[in-house]
């Protein structure tokens, strides 16, 4: 079998590394003595002018340094203020800084520069995520003719959105130099092909192939799962001191995101608003849990969804709660993953309602946890792209406060019958194309891509 050489923007480091991506891969680097490159985490003022070795894990892994400005503008700038707003649909908030584009290209270029030595003549390289877009391209202009595969984990934008990057030509380029690109949704792989045809007359020859500048590549979707059989013992196996208790018989209410303006936590404060208000005889009935750590602080626009969130909390608590009552309870910090299983197990509702997002394993990880005799309801944004694979969750336009509201009444006085039924149907889902299934999904169409280059050359 052919070495898995993974690349993504930070290694997993520690003795036992873990994470989604770990657990995703683990099987395919151990079988092939893979090897996984990344960011080593820390800007230092002098880089390393070579990859570096960190044994202990079960895989080889070697990182890359950055040097603070090469850091600064190529993650801070390039990816996160310029692509990541653009890819959900937020180019209102782009910074475009040609210095940011130059830092991108620069750090790509680098590392490609420092793999190339590591690199076998049948290695399959699996490149991770809006980061390293273009690590494709530079691996080609250095001679590299492995097969090279990207996957993205966020949407892909539209024309619109698209139009609004200051390189949108050269985004194409870069991707061309791939074998095979996987995206989350059929959305993405829809304004895949319809921005590349608009920004550069990039054609699609049938369902999956696209051609360009005397390059072709195959797009495909491939939705990410989860750990789902591990996650449904945990939710199960939770102790009863990670319960959340209440002082009247409320039923729980939980979301769990990232503080960040693509997660739509403003909008769901809103409709929970909404709900008290319409409906009073759900006063004390329900209590909201919002987990939500903080990220990219620093940043104006996540200093300013902090604020607005922290402001509209107080503002519902203050206007709602009874001495033995807090609707909501908004937390800003992490918890661990097992004690998340027991809380979403003990949830009647989760709410996942993006504005924009690539899949949301969040909603796979309520639904895996749940208890299948008395389970909760999944209330799901139709801009997830976990809702392609979820229809029976009750999906929701998350701007509007009044369908959002009325989603979370239904679920408090849904049936057991009907909640039984829905989740049967997700969980199904949920278990079949789990996050083993997305990874060798994936590594079996690159495999298909490199025997097929090889019978062309």
């Amino acid at each position: 079998m052919s070495r898995l050489v993974v690349v993504s923007n930070r290694l997993p480091l520690g003795d036992n590394p873990s994470g989604g991506l770990v657990v995703a891969l683990d099987d395919a680097l151990r079988s092939s003595g893979g090897l996984w490159i990344g960011f080593s985490g820390e800007p230092v003022d002098d880089p390393a002018d070579a990859l570096i070795d960190h044994p202990g894990a079960a895989f080889d892994r070697l990182s890359f340094d950055l040097s603070p400005e090469d850091h600064h503008n190529y993650y801070l700038g390039f990816s996160n203020s310029v692509l990541w707003p653009i890819c959900h649909g937020r180019a209102d908030l782009a910074h475009l800084d040609p210095v940011y584009l130059d830092g991108y290209r620069k750090v790509s270029a680098r590392i490609a520069r420092l793999m190339v030595p590591h690199l076998r003549p049948d290695d399959r390289i699996w490149v991770q995520d809006y980061q390293l877009f273009a690590l494709g391209a530079e691996l080609r202009k250095l001679g590299v003719r492995n097969a090279i595969g990207h996957f993205l984990h966020i949407p892909f934008p539209a024309p619109a959105e698209c139009a609004t990057l200051p390189n949108p030509a050269e985004l194409f380029d870069w991707m061309m130099a791939y074998d095979l690109v996987g995206f989350q949704a059929r959305r993405d792989l829809d304004n895949f092909a319809a921005s590349g045809h608009h920004m550069t007359g990039m054609e699609q020859t049938d369902e999956n192939r696209f051609a360009l500048g005397g390059r072709t590549l195959r797009a495909e979707v491939f939705p990410i799962g989860i750990d789902a059989r591990s996650f449904v013992e945990e939710a199960r196996d939770a102790p009863d001191a990670d319960r959340v208790r209440f002082l009247t018989n409320a039923r729980l209410m939980i979301g769990v995101d990232r503080l960040d303006y693509s997660k739509g936590i403003p909008q769901r404060f809103r409709a929970f608003q909404q709900l008290l208000d319409k409906i009073p005889d759900l006063h004390e009935q329900i209590s909201f849990l919002q987990i939500a750590p903080p990220t990219r602080s620093g940043v104006q626009a996540y200093d300013d969804i902090r604020e607005e969130t922290e402001h509209l909390a107080g503002r519902i608590n203050g206007q709602f709660a009874t001495l033995n009552w807090t609707p909501i309870r908004f937390i800003n910090r992490p918890y661990p993953r097992q004690v998340l299983a027991g809380l979403y197990r003990q949830a009647r509702i989760g709410l996942v309602t993006p504005l924009a997002d690539g899949m949301n394993l969040v909603a796979k990880e309520f639904v895996a946890a749940q208890d299948p005799e008395d389970p909760g309801v999944l209330i799901l944004s139709r801009f997830a792209g976990a809702v392609e694979q979820m229809p029976a969750a009750l999906v929701i336009n998350p701007h509007d406060a009044h369908e959002t509201a009325a989603a979370m009444a239904s679920a408090m006085r849904m049936s057991k019958a009907e909640r039984k039924s829905r989740h049967q149907e997700l969980l199904s889902v949920v278990l079949e194309k789990d996050v083993a299934w997305w990874s060798a999904a994936y590594l079996k169409a690159l495999d298909q891509e490199a025997a097929q280059d090889a019978l062309t050359e």
